[in-house]
């Protein structure tokens, strides 16, 4: 009865992932409340993912990682890319080998916030379309990370279950061979097939055409007589939520931001935004003259407003949420302009839109505000322009630090989260971040989730839920061989993290392919390689991985993209893996 129990809320968790009722943190959280109200984990199993040193791991690498970006010791890896003068295929081929090795070592999240505004400038430079490095981008970090112990959180995990299930576990580099082929393998299909492959959208070197603003976007005068002056922007009826939005006016050659007390005078001239045939039968009846009609002969920037766009983080609080909720000083001062979702464009109710994981924004914002925007977790900032506030000097420090807690790992001398933690605070006390800053740069959501669904381990595995399901699959196979039996497991992990989180989809396939290996009667190392490498590696859909949701709608993708490119490559991993998992660890 407790395993049909376990089946069931299993069951329910997958469903509730794939459909995004709520957040999977929500999702975690009411598994762990379903298994400790039926009394399928005791309270303190309940509770132990928090303390699982996966988790711990998994947070204490999110701290690293914020020395590294706040030194800028990552962006200046990413400017060399800016440097060399190649172009095309090969462009492609060290963006990818640059990206590969970084994330090996951090967060695959973190390097590609940092690569992200930079691939984009590189690509406007060289007049490449984005769209033809940016999935590369988000792949080549899913390459990188298997490589090694802590360059994913879904090793992390795999290899936390296996060490409570009693097994040695695995080193820092123990999957190196194996991803290093990986690696090698993604990197050649991508300059070979995957590149043919790749859609090829128009060339956008400014927001006006990434954003479509010649259709919303125009300047008006404001002439002799006209109803409006005198009127403040809310009288005049352009205030945000309005049909029309005046986003800044020009007044005696000095830009000002819209703002609602303002007045409007004779001879300002309105950057209005909204549908164009609308502006257009304003102009007449206000007696308005049109000055441009195209964003290229509208300087938005100037007299320190700035253009910006940003990148909605998909662990980001603020999902869900529309601009006007948040309570982000900068954003007082912020005129929103676009919003790009998913292949479309918005440019209407922007204030009062849900936001969602993978939105890319167009903002207007004074200069000054600038750094409060960078210092905002919730997104991810697409300008190339350099952060003066970086702590430039330290990055040396922070890099050493790194390899000191990676080296130290792999000697085995203590314990990976440990190691982690310590660097964490070598990195305050050497002030290559500040305190604030660090805690901010936890992603709490990625650890609520991993810790409320790691007692569904527990429990798969405690009430025979598990080895039930194996029994099921063993009687479908024509044959027991563990051969047969890893190409399964590693399709079922692939499958699950197309739609599910990939710490979700180890959680629940690592007892899985455990409790397979013990009624095969083979070691259990293949199995678990297999499900740590199928469930970080999803290349078929837009929302299977964080870094594939980051680069969705800054690289004017469709689903569609991501299966043509994804699935050819996710059947080749598969096919490879299958073939070198057992070279490697032997059954």
């Amino acid at each position: 009865m407790d395993a049909l129990l376990v089946g069931i809320i299993t069951l329910a968790a997958i469903i509730l992932f794939v459909r995004e009722v709520w957040p999977p943190d929500v999702v975690a959280v009411l598994v762990l409340g379903s298994l400790t109200v039926f009394g399928l984990v005791t309270p303190k199993e309940a509770v132990s993912g928090f303390a699982s040193p996966a988790t711990i791991a998994v947070g204490a690498m999110f701290l690293l990682s914020a020395g590294l970006r706040e030194t800028g010791a990552l962006s200046g890896v990413a400017r060399f890319l800016t440097r060399v003068g190649i172009n095309g295929p090969l462009l492609l081929l060290v963006m990818m080998l640059t990206v590969a090795l970084v994330s090996g070592f951090i967060n695959n999240t973190a390097a590609v916030a940092v690569f992200l505004p930079v691939v984009i400038g590189v690509a406007r430079r060289r007049r490449i379309s984005a769209s033809k490095l940016l999935i590369p981008l988000s792949y080549a970090s899913q390459f990188g990370g298997v490589c090694t112990l802590i360059g994913t959180s879904t090793n992390l995990v795999v290899n936390s279950l296996a060490v409570g299930a009693g097994l040695s576990g695995f080193g820092m580099f123990d999957f190196a061979p194996v991803g290093l082929l990986l690696v090698a393998v993604g990197m050649v299909y991508l300059l070979s097939i995957g590149w043919w492959l790749l859609p090829n959208r128009p060339i956008t070197d400014v927001p006006a055409d990434a954003y479509a603003l010649n259709e919303y976007i125009c300047a008006m005068l404001v002439l002799d007589g006209s109803r409006l002056i005198g009127r403040s922007v809310k009288q005049a009826g352009f205030g945000a939520g309005s049909e029309i939005v005046l986003v800044e006016l020009v007044r005696d050659s000095k830009r000002i931001l819209a703002q609602d007390e303002i007045k409007i005078t004779q001879g300002d001239t309105l950057v209005l935004r909204g549908a164009v045939d609308v502006l257009l039968e304003l102009a007449p009846r206000e007696g308005l003259r049109l000055e441009s009609e195209t964003p290229r002969g509208v300087a938005l920037e100037g007299d320190g407003l700035q253009l910006v766009e940003l990148l909605l983080s998909p662990t980001a609080f603020a999902n869900g949420r529309s601009l006007a909720s948040m309570e982000s000083p900068w954003l007082k001062h912020a005129a929103a302009i676009a919003i790009a979702r998913r292949g479309s464009v918005l440019h209407n109710g922007l204030l009062s839109t849900p936001l969602l994981a993978g939105d890319a924004l167009l903002l207007l914002i004074p200069s000054e505000d600038m750094q409060a925007l960078r210092e905002d977790t919730d997104f991810i900032v697409l300008s190339t322009r350099e952060n003066p506030s970086e702590r430039r000097r330290h990055a040396p420090l922070a890099v050493a630090i790194v390899i000191a807690v990676v080296a130290i790992s792999a000697l085995q001398w203590l314990a990976v989260e440990i190691l982690a933690l310590l660097g964490a605070a070598a990195m305050v006390i050497g002030r290559c971040v500040g305190t604030a800053r660090l805690y901010r740069s936890v992603e709490l959501r990625v650890l609520v989730l991993l810790a409320a669904m790691l007692p569904l381990g527990i429990a798969l595995e405690k009430t025979g839920a598990a080895s039930t399901l194996v029994s099921v699959l063993l009687s479908l196979l024509p044959v027991d061989q563990p051969i047969i039996a890893l190409a399964l497991i590693y399709a079922l992990t692939a499958l699950l993290t197309e739609v599910v989180s990939n710490n979700a989809t180890a959680v629940l396939m690592t007892p899985i392919g455990m409790a397979l290996a013990a009624q095969l009667g083979v070691q259990p190392e293949p199995f678990l390689v297999a499900v740590a490498f199928a469930a970080s590696t999803s290349f078929s859909t837009p929302i299977g991985y964080q870094t594939n949701t980051m680069v969705y709608s800054t690289g004017g993708y469709t689903f569609r993209d991501f299966l043509r490119v994804g699935i050819p490559l996710n059947l080749l991993f598969w096919g490879v893996s299958v073939w070198a998992i057992p070279r490697w660890f032997p059954f």
